[in-house]
């Protein structure tokens, strides 16, 4: 549905986007993600036509966006960073106008309209003018327009900005169910939403591609996944951090806190395996009365802090780096 091959971008001597390539499957949802200025939103408009590439190729449903740029526009629904509309306009006027654009009328033309309020829940405030609505329902007024036309490609641009969390588990549901039979775009700075509604992530840094895989790939290069978190009765003990730190399993261990004569210990992995079993016949082993032992999955902040700052090596998810993330 979509395909991108070396696709760069020059400012004059700034390079925006550096020679990236990916491609978006039917029933895909991939989330974008890289720090502010890393180039996404420029990726972004470039799919949608908006900017021209400096170098490389965009197709989008097998049409070249360079030299078909209206046929691939009618099979894009694009949000755009900020969600821009015209503000003295009513809502509902507002989507009458794009529902024109684009080419509808008569029945046809009002049952998109009806059909794009409802999924974007926008029936309390059709006559309101848009300047006057608050950030999340000008997203979802964003949100609606995009997809009146049902197109089989959406470029979304950080499309929970502003909403509250009713409203972003609303409109994540609303992807994951159009995400059937479309190809999705989602650009975040959310790592949640990840979690939350994406099948696939990439994250760019400097113009850059640095990750291209699962959520679950992407959790498996952190420092934390697959530690255990082990809270167990007692003060901090240098015989049990050495006790833990002696298995052959564990690259090294940190006390996280001490609390009303309890202690947590951060256990790390030494190669990203599991390690639970160890610590748990360990500590039965030693007679440790145990409060709370836990796994942890790998923390995204972790890994994107550590992508986008260069300092994770790709080919090792157990890299022994720095900290955790505030």
């Amino acid at each position: 549905m979509i395909k991108v091959e070396k696709l760069s971008k020059n400012f004059g001597n700034f390079t925006a986007v550096n020679d990236i390539s990916f491609s978006v499957k039917k029933g895909q949802v991939l989330g974008f993600l890289g720090p502010n200025g890393a180039g996404k939103s420029t990726t972004m408009k470039m799919i949608t036509g908006f900017l021209s590439a400096s170098s490389g190729r965009i197709l989008v449903c097998d049409e070249d966006v360079e030299k078909k740029p209206i046929a691939v526009k009618k099979r894009i629904g694009y949000l755009p960073e900020g969600a821009p509309a015209y503000g003295d306009m009513t809502v509902v006027g507002f989507l009458r106008f794009i529902a024109s654009v684009r080419g509808f009328n008569g029945v046809e033309k009002e049952n998109r309209i009806n059909s794009a309020v409802e999924k974007s829940n926008l029936q309390d405030v059709l006559h309101k003018t848009i300047e006057t609505l608050s950030k999340g329902f000008k997203r979802r007024v964003g949100l609606a327009q995009a997809i009146l036309h049902d197109p089989p490609v959406l470029i979304l641009d950080e499309p929970t900005d502003g909403l509250d969390p009713n409203q972003k588990h609303e409109v994540r549901e609303l992807i994951k169910e159009m995400s059937k039979d479309k190809a999705i775009i989602i650009s975040t700075h959310i790592l949640e939403e990840v979690d939350a509604i994406c099948d696939r992530a990439i994250v760019i840094a400097n113009g850059g591609l640095q990750f291209d895989g699962t959520p679950r790939e992407l959790e498996a290069k952190s420092i934390y996944f697959n530690s255990v978190r082990l809270t167990v009765d007692g003060y901090p003990s240098l015989n049990v951090e050495k006790i833990i730190a002696d298995l052959p399993c564990v690259s090294r261990i940190e006390i996280i806190h001490c609390v009303e004569d309890k202690t947590s210990y951060q256990i790390f992995s030494k190669d990203g395996t599991p390690i639970s079993r160890q610590i748990n016949d360990l500590a039965h082993k030693q007679e440790w009365i145990v409060d709370e032992l836990v796994v942890e999955k790998g923390r995204l902040d972790d890994v994107f802090r550590r992508l986008t700052q260069n300092e994770l090596d790709m080919g090792d998810s157990s890299a022994d780096t720095s900290q955790e993330v505030a």
